[in-house]
Formats: structure tokens, sequence, C-alpha cells
């Protein structure tokens, strides 16, 4: 026994001072259960063979534990700056607190941002502002003239977050907040639960690869099941996930004891079975086999606006999308752009850090393609991926979004505290979990008002900015509304920063970008390889 073992001899020594003196009462059986324990514990630290830590500090090393265990907690809520981005920060999440609760949000003492840092960026205001225009302007047609029942979205909507991701009660007042606010709620691809059904909010059903509510008893495409539930009211557009932000080109697994009866009845599959995610559709294989898939979604839907969701990755492949586009005629509604930075429940850390393009650069290479393909002004453009504020909507919508979704924005409304414990099924605040015992504590009624008011109050601030800037809807905002901070001593607007292509001019072979021009002539409509 050295110093190492100081911690299991004092526990000896108190076990045998209680065992000796016998004191009488609660306290004196409790003292002499806990040297127990604490004996017992450091007998087994000694003999264990995974932890040689515990080997040579027995009792005492378990504190290494419980302070990594509290770890999260302690940095968050001791240690964190403001402004520490981990994902969000104290800022951003005290934010979305403020607007749900209809808190005071003015900021007292000048800003806590560093104006001179690199990457900041700001609005340029006008000499001449305007009059605040009406928030309940800042709508979005979304259809082409291929769709004959074309829908009128929000510039903000709730991104797609999946039953069994979410408990009911979230799901509840996710949609009933919609609801009230007007603005639509994306299912995850998880389909259309009896509880996206309850309140009647606008829902955008996402078809991935699972096909899940609308598929057969092999895992394949279902044209009839898809047709009884798109031709609901409730939905209003249909989109077709390729991938994700947060793991492109994965799959998932939903293990079988997970399963639960619920989300089993809302995907189409066999309850306490693994639910299979596959990695790519197995509807199509090929650019023209997806527009005919398109096409096909947007007949069995009644003619409802019918788009797809990507994460981009290599540039061939959506350029051969969009040529595709252009041999079949078939053009999609709209197209969701979701950067590298969203967010989702469970993921590989490597894909997380490490795969597809961030949002604001998807962005941007959809936005050119489009508008060198001279299809822009056919195909409307969303985007998904850590947007929170309204100077978060104006600096996208600046660059060539029309409009924006939050998913992790909305669950901070609905209460979410960033405890970083979405995959455990333990989720604090009864948001990410199916134990209903915690969801019970998410009070539908209170929280779907926090979802509405978030909503209402961050629109209402981009109307406020817009006005600053001499502007009467989100529509006029351009790249050289917005300035980026390149270094101490120098800023740049962003058209003097991004390259934006013409009109026709990739198909006219005349971009000014080698990087357009190359990836262009890669692409091949009928394959996603590259020529």
């Amino acid at each position: 026994m050295t110093l190492r073992h100081t911690a299991l001899l004092l526990s000896i020594l108190g076990l045998a001072v209680t065992l000796f003196l016998r004191p009488a009462g609660f306290w004196g059986g409790a003292a002499t259960v806990a040297f127990a324990v604490l004996v017992a514990v450091g007998i087994r630290d000694l003999w264990q063979p995974h932890h040689s830590l515990l080997r040579n500090y027995p009792v005492i090393g378990h504190v290494r534990w419980l302070v990594e265990m509290i770890r999260p907690e302690i940095r968050q809520y001791l240690l964190e700056s403001d402004t520490d981005a981990t994902p969000f920060s104290r800022a951003q999440r005290s934010l979305v607190y403020r607007r749900a609760k209809e808190a005071p949000s003015d900021h007292p003492f000048g800003t806590l941002m560093d104006v001179y840092a690199d990457d900041y960026e700001f609005i340029q205001h006008s000499l001449a502002p305007v009059p605040v225009p009406d928030p309940a302007s800042f709508r979005v047609t979304v259809g082409n003239a291929q769709c004959s029942r074309p829908y009128s979205a929000s510039v903000l909507n709730i991104s797609a977050m999946s039953f069994g991701a979410l408990s009911a009660n979230a799901i509840r007042a996710l949609n009933a907040g919609a609801a009230r606010g007007g603005f639509f709620h994306d299912t995850g691809e998880g389909s259309i639960s009896p509880y996206h059904r309850e309140h009647g909010g606008d829902i955008t059903w996402q078809i991935a690869s699972g096909y899940f509510g609308c598929r057969d008893e092999l895992g394949r495409f279902d044209p009839d099941r898809f047709a009884a539930q798109a031709a609901t009211d409730q939905v209003r557009m249909i989109e077709l996930k390729l991938s994700q932000g947060a793991k492109p080109g994965h799959g998932g697994v939903l293990p079988g004891r997970k399963v639960t009866p619920e989300i089993a009845a809302t995907r189409g599959i066999a309850t306490g079975v693994d639910c299979i995610s596959p990695a790519c559709h197995s509807a199509f294989g090929t650019p023209l086999e997806m527009m005919a898939f398109l096409q096909q979604l947007r007949t069995l839907s009644g003619g409802k606006p019918v788009g797809f969701k990507l994460c981009v990755g290599l540039p061939w492949e959506f350029m051969a999308i969009v040529k595709a586009m252009l041999a079949t005629g078939v053009m999609p509604d709209f197209i969701v752009v979701d950067g590298a930075e969203g967010g989702t429940g469970a993921a590989p850390v490597e894909f997380s850090d490490h795969i597809g393009v961030p949002m604001r650069e998807g962005l941007l290479f959809v936005h050119n393609t489009l508008v060198g393909a001279g299809l822009r002004d056919q195909i409307r453009v969303g985007v998904a991926g850590k947007l929170i504020s309204a100077f978060d909507l104006a600096a996208v919508l600046a660059i060539g979004a029309d409009w924006a979704n939050s998913a992790r924005g909305f669950m901070f409304a609905l209460g979410c505290i960033q405890s970083m414990s979405c995959h455990t099924n333990y989720c604090p605040t009864g948001i990410a979990t199916q134990d209903h015992r915690r969801s019970r504590a998410l009070v539908v009624p209170e929280k779907a008002e926090r979802v509405w008011r978030y909503h209402a109050r961050t629109v209402q601030a981009l109307a406020e900015l817009l006005a600053a800037a001499g502007l009467h809807h989100p529509d006029e905002l351009r790249p050289h509304h917005l300035v980026h901070r390149v270094s101490t001593v120098e800023t740049r607007q962003f058209d003097r920063m991004h390259y934006f292509a013409e009109h026709n001019d990739l198909v006219e072979k005349r971009a000014a970008s080698r990087f357009y021009r190359d990836n262009w002539d890669r692409a091949r409509p009928d394959r996603f390889t590259p020529a």
C-alpha cells in the first residue's frame, strides 16, 4: 500500500472505527454503510482488469469519470463565454429563448462581438430607411408552370425532424405553432405521424431512401400508398431527400428495440425489427430516372410542388441533375440545400466533421448552376443549416436563397438546452426522446405558443433589418447589401467575395469560372459518374 491507496486506506479506517464504536441512530448506520461500500469499491478496483487507473488509484480514481460526466454542464453553465458556438453559443440560445417567451430581446451597452475580428459580418444600412414592411407579406410562391397547386411559403419554416427522433409532444407543439403562424413543418424522413395531423399545420412531406409511409413489404416505393397520403390537403409540398448535411452519403439503422408500435405504424414497417435507411434510392439510379420519379410524385400528389433536398458533394453530380432537367423538360419546383453544419440526432463523428459542403458554399453553387443553365427563375431554392437570427436569414437570402428552414432554432423554442443527449433517449426536456415519462413534461399548448412567437418575432426582426437597409421585401436583398470582414483592415461586400453566374452562361459555354466550366463538361444527364 502506498499514497496512491490513501482513499482506500481511509475508507478501511473509517469502517473499522464505526464498527468498533457502533454509533447509534440513523447517521451512525449510514456512515457504516457508506464506508463499507467504499471499501468494497476499492477492493473491486484493485482486482478488476479493465482500468489501470483504478488499479493504481482505487476509490479516488472514480472522481475522474464523475468530473468527465458533468464536464459539458460545467462548461456550458460556468465557463462558456456568450459567443462560444459549441455548436450554438449562449447568446444564440438566449435570443431564441427570449423571443419564444416574448421577453425583451433588446441588448444593452453595445455588442459583445469583436467587430474587427476576421469573419465578422454586417448589413449596410441606408441613409434613406423606409417604413418597416409587414412581415405577413414575406411569402414565397413555390410552384412553376408544371405545378397545378402552388404553395405560398413563409421565409422561415421548420426544418426536417422525424417522429422517432422527436417525441410525440414535440411534434404536436411544432405543428400547432406552424398552424398558428402560417409556416410549414417538414416531417423529416420518418413520414407523417398522427401527431403531425392533430393541429392541421402545413406539412412538407419528406420522402427518403427508406420510403417510409409509402413503401411496400420489401421497402420499395409504393405509388398507391404515396398517393393516399399525399392527397390530403394538409400536405402542401413533397420533398425528395437525396442527402442531409450532418451525414451525407450515409444510411442509417433504427434498432428493432426502438421501433415502437407507433413508429412502426407511421413508417409502414414491422414492430421490433431493425429499420434500415439505405444510403441511396432504389426508385432511380440516374439523373434522367430521377426526373421521371419527380414527375411521378407530382402526378400522384395531384400537382403539388415537388422538389428535392441535398447536401452538395461532387459538383458534377448536381450538374448532371440540372442537365437531366434540360434534357427531359421536367423541372422540380424547389431545391433545398442542406449544409454540412446541419444537425442530427446521431451521426458518425467523421461524417459530421469532414463530409459535405457547408451551407453557403452549397447555396452559391446550386444558385449559380441554375442561373448558368437558365433555370433559376423556374426553381425556388431553400436552405437549412445553423440558422437562428434574422441576420442569419438575411445573409442567405442575399446570396441566392428564397427561404430558410431551421431545425435547432425551433428546438430551442421548445425548450432544448443543448444537453447533447439527443442520441441517448434521455433528453432532459422531453424533446428528443421516446420515453413517455420524459416527454410528458413538454406541455404542448405552452410550447406551441413559443414556436409561434419565435417565428413571428424573428420575421419581424428581419422586417426591421430590411427597413434599415431601405428595402421593402426579402426579394430585394442582394449580395452587395452584406459585408464580410476578411482582415482587421479590410472588408468586402458579398458580391466582391463570391462568383455569381450570368443567365445561361453554362449552356452557352461562356462561364467566367473555370471551376464551373470544367465540372459542367464532366456532367452527364444519363449517369452520376463524370464523363
